[in-house]
């Protein structure tokens, strides 16, 4: 299986098992059988209300435009949707455990996620995404044009229940709290955020030797307790979590996400 390995600006590797056009294609048979259902609900609605409203042409052509609309939503904004609200994840993602990233190794957004399904129309073309077949083929990371555009690929991720990880609790809360995370630099909070999406997929001396990397780097501006030391790992999902915390209610010097 091919790897997307990102190379931090510490000097920390990080890799990424990347998904193959199989792996894709059964995630994509998935969500088209949900989206064929949507569509199987909305023809039924369109034949309940094309017999109403056949007297009333006016009233019939706006039901049908609205109809159209709502079915280029179900075909096109379905997957937009859930890989934006679901971290770039579909539930035939999810199903076949396969996430959308950034290039960089972060989570998408809302700003990837629309780019890379506006493409799909593109991909699509001539039919059963022979472009984007075309495309991936060509692509050392598997990419359709979607992704080119979006700065993104598609990665393999352990299931769910497999993962492992420190649990969050009070006591890791009171830890970050004692530390001033407006001291985090941008690149910093990006390279925590990334170690720890990616930490399941690491194997275990390299997790445990890339925690004490990024925690010796932070030890520059941070007076850390032995306690902490200890428990690398826990106080950068700590730390993490209290930045987007108070990026999230605007705290001054930490740029809001």
């Amino acid at each position: 299986m091919d790897n997307l390995v990102i190379d931090t600006p510490e000097q920390i590797p990080l890799e990424f098992p990347l998904a193959g056009i199989g792996s894709r294609f059964l995630a994509l048979a998935l969500d088209t059988l949900i989206q064929a259902a949507a569509g199987s609900i909305l023809a039924a609605i369109a034949l309940a209300m094309g017999a109403r409203v056949q007297k009333m042409p006016t009233r019939g052509a706006w039901t049908f435009a609205i109809l159209v609309i709502v079915w280029f939503l179900v075909q096109f904004g379905y997957f937009l949707f859930f890989e934006a609200i679901w971290n770039g994840q579909t539930p035939g993602k999810r199903w076949t455990h396969l996430r959308v990233i950034q290039d960089s190794g972060r989570p998408i957004t809302v700003y990837e996620a629309a780019a890379r399904n506006l493409l799909r129309i593109v991909d699509s073309i001539p039919g059963l995404y022979g472009v984007a077949i075309i495309s991936a083929l060509f692509s050392a990371k598997s990419k359709r044009l979607g992704d080119y555009v979006a700065g993104t690929v598609v990665i393999h991720e352990k299931p769910t229940a497999l993962e492992t990880g420190v649990q969050w609790d009070a006591a890791a809360s009171a830890r970050a709290s004692r530390y001033d995370v407006s001291r985090l630099t941008p690149e910093e909070f990006q390279l925590i955020e990334a170690f720890l999406f990616r930490r399941n997929h690491l194997a275990p001396e390299v997790r445990a030797e890339t925690g004490r990397k990024i925690m010796a780097r932070l030890s520059t501006r941070f007076e850390f307790t032995p306690e902490d030391s200890r428990n690398p790992e826990g106080l950068l999902e700590s730390l993490a979590a209290a930045y987007r915390t108070c990026a999230r209610y605007g705290q001054p010097g930490l740029a809001p996400r």
